[in-house]
């Protein structure tokens, strides 16, 4: 499912259980909301499985691919995780965020050790 989401993977709304089965519905399925197994509505993107109850006795399971844009979703398929610091930010982002970057670790601290 491709859905509006911030930066860090925080969708706007929620995938809930009229949603999946709309979806499901769509691809032929004759599923209704109450079959879906969901504790509480998807708001992040991301691969997530589903139960669905077929019947009293029958359960299956479906993943879930829900992304940005369908690129984002071949890529989630592929197994890349899109919600990490470097997935935001690119790979340099442990480069950056060194210590030593913002600091000069040869500067002595001024003061005592009580700051109470």
């Amino acid at each position: 499912a491709v859905r509006s989401a911030g930066e860090t993977g925080q969708l706007y709304g929620s995938v809930s259980t009229r949603d999946i089965a709309d979806l499901l519905t769509a691809e032929g399925f004759s599923i209704n909301r109450n079959q879906i197994l969901l504790n509480q509505p998807i708001k992040t993107i991301g691969v997530t499985n589903v139960a669905i109850a077929l019947h009293p006795e029958v359960e299956v399971t479906v993943t879930l691919n829900i992304a940005r844009t369908a690129d984002e979703a071949e890529r989630q398929a592929k197994g890349e995780t899109l919600t990490t610091a470097e997935a935001i930010y690119g790979d340099d982002i442990n480069d950056n965020a060194r210590p030593e970057n913002f600091f000069d670790p040869n500067t002595e601290f001024e003061g005592g050790e009580d700051n109470a």
